[in-house]
């Protein structure tokens, strides 16, 4: 329970550490995040003597190609969102993360055919209610909301197809995109435009992208094994109310009252997707197991 939490903590308190980065732009900041957490993912694997696979790696070119699907669709999310925390739209970032489970709940629904309860069913109409609401307050459909939550959301439905533990499939998809990463480091190393060099202390900030990228992902592992899936299912939420606080009471940033009751919108359908969640869990926690034929 800890680890669960300590790691969506960090998740959200990286809502601060992006702006540390700056004057860098969001681009830079992600190639640095996808080299390091490249360099990272190495040594620990080397450290746990887990290399043996990227031998046979290549004669599995489904799951291959589905990493590295998985590692474009992780690091657009990325990008978007470091470009949203250093652009004042932590709030609208934190949408994103609000409505993703439901999101995801919707690509079950449509891609792997799987059934929705009428409580989820409810849930995804008043999440969509409240979207629909935000985009209606401020002019324009909530885009880096939609942005994340899709992106993230279909991340997640590569990674379940490809079923690779978590080091090994980080490791392919930092891999597919750490040369154009590394190669646009290089460009404005040469032409000058690089923040790396700054000082030591943001060298070293943009170093330590790698763990704090790493770091989250290792706790998340050690609890989803050891927590009850209702418990996760409702840790999952703490991020965006993480990232809530921190851009309305931290970072000052504004929501007029029609845009907070589209928020309530939201609130109300994740507390429903959290509650028939939990029931569900419950009820199949407590069926006796089936009887076993001799």
């Amino acid at each position: 329970m800890l680890a669960g939490t300590a790691a969506y903590f960090i998740w959200g308190l990286l809502t601060l550490y992006w702006p540390l980065l700056e004057p860098a732009p969001a681009l830079e900041i992600l190639a640095h995040r996808i080299v390091w957490s490249l360099v990272f993912v190495a040594i620990v694997l080397t450290i746990q003597r887990d290399l043996n696979w990227l031998r046979t790696i290549h004669r599995q070119p489904r799951t291959l190609a589905l990493l590295v699907g998985a590692g474009c669709f992780v690091g657009a999310n990325w990008g978007l969102y470091i470009w949203a925390v250093n652009g004042g739209r932590v709030i609208e970032a934190a949408l994103g993360y609000y409505i993703n489970p439901l999101f995801s709940a919707l690509l079950g629904l449509v891609v792997l055919r799987e059934r929705m309860a009428v409580a989820q069913w409810v849930s995804v109409a008043l999440a969509t209610a409240g979207v629909v609401w935000l985009g209606i307050d401020a002019g324009r459909p909530p885009w880096v909301a939609i942005g994340l939550a899709a992106t993230f959301g279909v991340y997640g439905l590569f990674r379940k197809w490809a079923a690779m533990p978590s080091w090994r499939a980080l490791a392919v998809e930092t891999a597919a995109l750490a040369v154009p990463a590394a190669a646009y480091l290089v460009v404005l190393s040469v032409t000058n435009h690089s923040h790396f060099g700054d000082s030591p202390v943001r060298a070293a900030l943009f170093v330590s992208t790698g763990l704090i990228t790493a770091l989250p992902l290792v706790l998340f592992g050690f609890a989803a094994v050891r927590t009850p899936l209702t418990v996760i299912g409702m840790l999952q939420f703490l991020l965006p109310t993480i990232q809530f606080l921190i851009g309305y009471f931290g970072l000052h940033e504004t929501i007029s009252t029609a845009g907070l009751g589209a928020y309530c919108l939201v609130w109300a359908g994740a507390a429903f997707f959290l509650a028939s969640y939990a029931w569900r869990q419950t009820r199949r926690e407590g069926q006796p197991p089936a009887p076993q034929r001799r």
